[in-house]
């Protein structure tokens, strides 16, 4: 007898574990693929957070073609999080990172007009979840 209650209570905590997991791959593979894409905008054009100072209290948005996907805005040390779906209509290769924050909020010596922009690098697919870093934000005149 104790062994059939050791055999259902191994079973229950299986499908406690599984479920969850089959659900996210469900609906990823329905709806498109859930995304996580996290970084820190600097408050240089061509440059990183890890040698520049960054952008706090940025408008950063999760664009694919002319769709926004997703937008928030940069904490204190200038970074961000966006979690959503990416549609199966679009294509990763054509989704950016764009800051929508004039660049003279961070330095007024910076351009007052164009975008920071970065073209998006997954870094690794975990339960059903791409995990998404910016790359290198450049300046990009007339994005909007």
């Amino acid at each position: 007898m104790a062994v059939k209650v050791y055999v259902l209570l191994a079973m229950l905590v299986f499908a406690g574990v599984v479920t969850p997991i089959a659900h996210a791959e469900l609906l990823g593979g329905i709806l498109g693929t859930v995304l996580s894409v996290k970084g820190i905008v600097p408050c240089s054009i061509g440059g990183n957070s890890s040698t520049t100072s960054v952008f706090p209290n940025a408008g950063v948005q999760l664009r694919c073609a002319s769709s926004v996907l997703g937008s928030t805005t940069t904490d204190n040390n200038g970074a961000f999080s966006i979690v959503g779906l990416l549609p199966l209509v679009f294509n990763l290769l054509g989704c950016n990172v764009v800051v929508t924050t004039p660049l003279v909020s961070c330095n007024a010596s910076l351009p007052s007009t164009g975008s920071l922009t970065a073209v998006l690098k997954p870094v690794v697919s975990n339960l059903g979840i791409l995990d998404i870093v910016p790359g290198v934000f450049s300046l990009v005149q007339n994005i909007n």
